[in-house]
């Protein structure tokens, strides 16, 4: 019997691509003689490049389009569309073959961002409508979460810099975000640590060390790491966590592989757009301003908050978090 191949497109981003980790492993897991193969964008393949149920990872830099040709060559039986937008359709019509994908419920979405009808909107987290996409091959969930995969090299002695070599629980606290209307403003990063009285790491990109460096200079229990670490070097410090303190992030998304303890804080987006923590740790609270008229305002995010107030973030009762 001749191995049958098999390519899942997901172009973006951290989060997205972890969630489609249990399709990986179930296609690789409950098919005989397969070969996955993956196509994502090169600056996220850090998240995938130690997967063991990847046989192969197809990376771009800014247009799949780069690698048209290296993919024909591979001659797919199978491509499975996890992203399923106008770029994976033409990536999809240059490979030919079959292919399937699943509902992006963008109906949906729009009536709940525009009409403010949650009702319409499916019980069902995304990560159960990735497996849509391969249920006429007979691969079914197995309710084992998410994956994540570091190397030696990924670990980050966490006790020996920031602790003196002691072991110490600590709180992993999300600074960043993709957008703004999803991150947690200063002045709520400042009432979290506040709350929290056990040691902190501070986590995001260099774009948000100044934010962090305020933290720290007020707070002498909290550390600044953004801007310091890869994406599979923060994995491993949200990894030795006791907890993790995040907006709806990629981040979040890594913590809930590991199954951490996650308080999650939600601004223009909402839990039941089907992105909340996958399998969540009994622990996890999810903190949000239900019943604001203005929110969701998208299902992605803005640079601002479109009414100037930010009440999605900055009424959060913190009442959970200690």
């Amino acid at each position: 019997m001749s191995t049958k191949k098999i390519l899942i497109i997901r172009f973006s981003s951290i989060g997205d691509i972890v969630l489609t980790t249990p399709v990986i492993r179930c296609l690789k897991k409950q098919l005989k003689d397969v070969s996955v193969h993956y196509v994502t964008k090169e600056i996220f393949s850090e998240t995938l490049i130690h997967n063991p149920y990847i046989d192969k990872l197809h990376t771009f830099k800014k247009d799949v389009a780069e690698i048209y040709s290296e993919l024909k060559k591979e001659r797919f039986d199978y491509i499975i569309d996890l992203h399923k937008n106008l770029r994976s359709l033409r990536l999809k019509q240059q490979l030919g073959g079959k292919s399937f994908s699943f509902n992006k419920i963008n109906l949906q979405k729009f009536v709940a961002v525009n009409f403010k009808m949650l009702n319409t909107l499916p019980d069902k987290h995304i990560v159960e409508r990735y497996f849509e996409a391969v249920a006429a091959l007979n691969v079914v969930s197995d309710n084992e979460g998410l994956d994540y995969f570091l190397s030696d090299k990924d670990v980050v002695d966490v006790n020996k810099i920031y602790f003196n070599g002691s072991e110490t629980k600590f709180t992993a606290l999300v600074v960043g975000g993709s957008y703004y209307t999803k991150k947690i403003p200063l002045a709520k990063l400042q009432e979290i640590c506040e709350k929290i009285k056990t040691p902190i790491i501070a986590l995001g990109n260099k774009d948000d060390k100044s934010i962090a460096d305020v933290l720290q200079k007020k707070f002498p229990h909290v550390s600044n790491a953004c801007g310091n670490y890869s994406i599979n070097q923060s994995a491993s410090i949200l990894k030795q966590s006791q907890q993790v303190v995040t907006s709806d992030t990629g981040l979040m998304h890594i913590a809930a592989a590991f199954n951490k303890k996650i308080i999650s804080l939600w601004g223009n987006t909402i839990p039941e757009f089907g992105m909340g923590p996958y399998k969540p740790n009994s622990e996890n609270k999810i903190l949000e301003v239900k019943n604001l008229n203005c929110r969701p305002c998208s299902k992605l995010g803005f640079k601002e908050c479109p009414k100037g107030h930010f009440k999605c973030m900055m009424e959060i009762d913190l009442a959970g978090i200690g």
